[in-house]
């Protein structure tokens, strides 16, 4: 016969792994998205339509609550032929950094 206590214990490990996956997959998804429309809105070809995770740690958000900051790598490229990298930092599943393609100016036109 299992323990009580046991079993409560594998139960709630097997909810925070569940819960983990979950949130994880969630936010793999919200990068893929801002990944894919920072590219359109730049004007540049987003490459293997794939987002990288890079770096996983706690940091406080604005409203002071811990969350978990991702960091994703993404590639682009301008012409087809070379290859950029693009980072996009999420706090939970909302953006709070771009490092990547930016829109071009038109040659001759002053910012």
């Amino acid at each position: 016969m299992i323990d009580p206590t046991t079993l409560l214990l594998a139960i709630m490990a097997l909810a925070l792994g569940a819960f983990s996956w979950t949130s994880a997959q969630a936010a793999n998804e919200a990068a893929r998205r801002h990944g894919e429309r920072a590219c359109a809105d730049a004007g540049v070809q987003w490459l293997d339509q794939a987002v990288q995770l890079e770096r996983v740690r706690i940091r406080r958000g604005g409203d002071g609550w811990l969350a978990v900051e991702r960091w994703y790598r993404f590639e682009y490229s301008r012409d087809g032929q070379s290859r950029h990298a693009g980072r996009l930092i999420l706090l939970g599943t909302r953006l709070s950094g771009l490092f990547g393609p930016e829109r071009q100016q038109p040659a001759g036109l002053d910012p």
